[in-house]
């Protein structure tokens, strides 16, 4: 009974895996892409707005590789919508930018709102991604 459940073990492994090496890809290009260093203002100045910011984005990412994920016919195909989520998630900070011009700099400054800002639009673009995934 037991052996009988965890059959569908190797595909959560391979899938799991498969969304932290996305999620790990999304952080790498989205801290590359951005020109406040994110790492530098969480870990050594405590800054709840960057923390706020990243945090929200990684979550609207994982919203839309969940839909991915869910939908998908096969590994490769996760891999193809995940990226599609990431290409999303990166325009979602560019059009943030579009509002906030001086968003980055603002974070630099642990001005929360702009954290907030830039963080509901990534879960927006997320929620709005993975929507659109679905058939």
């Amino acid at each position: 009974m037991v052996i009988h459940s965890l059959t569908g073990l190797p595909a959560f492994a391979a899938y799991f895996a498969t969304a932290v090496a996305l999620c790990i890809l999304y952080l790498v290009v989205y801290t590359r892409v951005t020109p406040h260093q994110e790492y530098d203002l969480i870990i050594h100045e405590h800054n709840a707005s960057a923390a706020l910011a990243l945090g929200l984005s990684l979550l609207g990412f994982a919203i839309a590789l969940a839909s991915a994920i869910l939908h998908s016919v096969n590994i490769l195909d996760c891999i193809i919508w995940g990226l599609v989520a990431l290409i999303v998630q990166i325009a979602a900070y560019y059009l943030a930018r579009l509002a906030h011009p001086h968003i980055s700099e603002a974070i630099r400054q642990n001005a929360l709102a702009s954290g907030l800002w830039l963080g509901f639009v990534s879960v927006s673009a997320g929620i709005l991604s993975a929507a659109c995934m679905s058939p």
